[in-house]
């Protein structure tokens, strides 16, 4: 069985709960659901959904950098909106952040998640 290793990083936003940011282990990258969280204030980011997915890709950008991968590895996603009429501009930031060749993804609505956010997003990458 292999190894698993925590990633960690001051530069990530502090964890909300009893969880990791992220895992390595054998050859991924386990990223958990990231939230709009700016990472100096540990503060939920409210508002514009846009500007939220943003910052949560910013953030799993940040968390994969720590762990010697990037977003160009990432394999699948799973977006969580707390309302899909929120699909168009998230997707619309979201193809921003993965170019011409996107990973797999599950766009789901999700009734009240956490602290009341908007959007989660968790990531599996190839670790490098």
């Amino acid at each position: 069985m292999g190894e698993k290793e925590v990633v960690t990083s001051s530069e990530l936003p502090p964890a909300k709960g009893p969880y990791s940011a992220a895992i390595r282990a054998n050859g991924f990258v386990f990223v958990s659901g990231q939230g709009p969280i700016d990472a100096s204030s540990g503060e939920v980011v409210r508002g514009d959904i846009r500007a939220q997915t943003r910052l949560v890709l910013e953030n799993i950008r940040t968390i994969l950098g720590a762990a010697d991968t990037s977003l160009a590895k990432v394999v699948k996603t799973t977006v969580y909106l707390s309302n899909i009429e929120n699909f168009a501009a998230m997707n619309e930031v979201y193809a921003g952040f993965f170019g011409s060749e996107p990973p797999a993804r599950t766009t789901i609505q999700a009734a009240n998640l956490p602290l009341g956010i908007d959007v989660e997003i968790d990531v599996i990458a190839l670790a490098d």
